[in-house]
């Protein structure tokens, strides 16, 4: 059987392909007990759900953060693709906190969610070394990023 049925708040009982399904192995950070995750796709749009497949109050909006800041990039440490069996494809999306006033939403680029999705493995991981944080606006210039105010 290829398909699980999960609980979720958003959309009462959803079917999901295996291949939907990614294993945290650490789970989330603050999440540690969370190790098993959906992620679903939001049609048109460069958003998906990450939705746990045991907790159905527990989701995660998930960015493409190379929609929002083309020039986004970082070094996934050797340790990490270790980790999560990383050869060659690899999927990164960011957490998105959205606000009622949505030009207030954020996307957190410090710490992206690394996704195999060969082996389907994902993983938090915070870049140490990179110069983001964790509330980058969805909808600010870019020129913010490149280190112009413009003001």
């Amino acid at each position: 059987m290829n398909n699980l049925i999960i609980e979720t708040l958003s959309w009462g009982k959803l079917e999901v392909d295996k291949e939907q399904l990614y294993h945290f192995p650490k789970g989330i950070p603050g999440f540690d007990e969370e190790t098993d995750f959906a992620l679903i796709m939001m049609a048109e749009t460069p958003f998906w759900y990450l939705q746990s497949v045991k907790s159905k109050g527990l989701s995660f909006l998930l960015g493409d953060p190379f929609a929002f800041y083309p020039t986004y990039e970082f070094e996934l440490p050797d340790d990490e693709a270790e980790e999560l069996e990383i050869k060659s494809d690899v999927v990164v999306r960011c957490i998105i906190t959205l606000k009622e006033n949505v030009e207030q939403s954020t996307i957190n680029l410090l710490a992206p969610i690394v996704l195999n999705p060969v082996g389907n493995f994902g993983k938090q991981i915070v870049l140490h070394k990179a110069p983001y944080h964790t509330k980058h606006s969805l909808l600010q210039e870019q020129s913010v990023i490149d280190g112009k105010d413009g003001g």
